[in-house]
């Protein structure tokens, strides 16, 4: 595209739509995205697009990948879909589904969101058992140790996880947890492959978990579906009896959000 086109074609975008039109293509590819692929996806100019992208990081809507280069969604950005996923119509829905699994399962039920530092409880609904361990709507857990965590380790690119496993974060939550690199690799691609993960006492002694993917309409990781009990009732082991069950949920979560 010669550069009078572009600008003819830039012409044809109103100004206050173009930043939200970068947010959006950021947002659908799911990966870091380079200036040059905006520019020819939108058709936008160059200087256009670079001082949109300087806009959109300094007001924290998207931030650097580790290449310097590359720009992917920034915290208000990520706050932005975890506020729209909360809306209530939608809230509604997806709590009617986890209280399904819950019932059904006799657990509790969470479903977590990826956010720059772990996974943040977005929904749940307890157990009706009077001994319960307590994560409320809004706790962050980390990744490395908690089945949805490791879950969300399984779908990043190599290069993105092997940032992450050398950064030094691999902090022991139990006697259980592992903080060794390649430990943690090979985990990741077992469950990359098995399609679950679980939390045998990693992240809190006397606890199991249990965590599936809820993907987009592009097969993206979204959030996750756990269960987690405490070891009095259920190990690892006799959580897995629920997993079709989980994947169903999660089906049911996935179909909301092509709906």
């Amino acid at each position: 595209m010669t550069e009078t086109e572009t600008q003819e074609k830039e012409a044809q975008i109103p100004t206050n739509l173009r930043l939200l039109l970068i947010l959006e293509e950021v947002a659908r590819r799911g990966v870091p995205v380079k200036p040059s692929d905006l520019i020819e996806a939108l058709g936008l100019a160059k200087p256009t697009v670079h001082r949109l992208l300087q806009t959109a990081e300094s007001e924290g809507f998207l931030q650097r990948d580790l290449d310097g280069r590359s720009y992917g969604p920034g915290r208000r950005l990520r706050l932005l879909s975890v506020n729209t996923m909360s809306a209530e119509h939608l809230r509604t829905a997806r709590l009617a589904i986890l209280r399904s699994v819950a019932e059904e399962v006799g657990e509790t039920c969470n479903l977590a969101v990826p956010d720059r530092e772990g996974m943040i409880y977005l929904d749940r609904v307890e157990t009706k058992w009077p001994l319960r361990i307590q994560l409320p709507v809004g706790t962050q857990v980390p990744f490395h140790c908690t089945a949805s965590g490791k879950m969300y380790l399984s779908t990043l690119r190599q290069k993105m996880l092997e940032g992450f496993l050398s950064a030094g974060n691999l902090k022991p939550r139990t006697e259980r947890s592992l903080i060794e690199p390649k430990a943690l690799q090979a985990e990741v691609r077992r469950i990359s492959e098995n399609g679950y993960s679980t939390d045998d006492e990693e992240f809190m002694t006397g606890m199991a978990a249990l965590a599936v993917p809820v993907q987009d309409g592009q097969g993206r990781l979204v959030g996750t579906l756990s269960v987690h009990a405490p070891t009095q009732r259920h190990d690892v082991g006799s959580l897995m009896s629920f997993l079709g069950t989980l994947q169903k949920g999660a089906g049911a979560l996935s179909a909301l959000l092509t709906e």
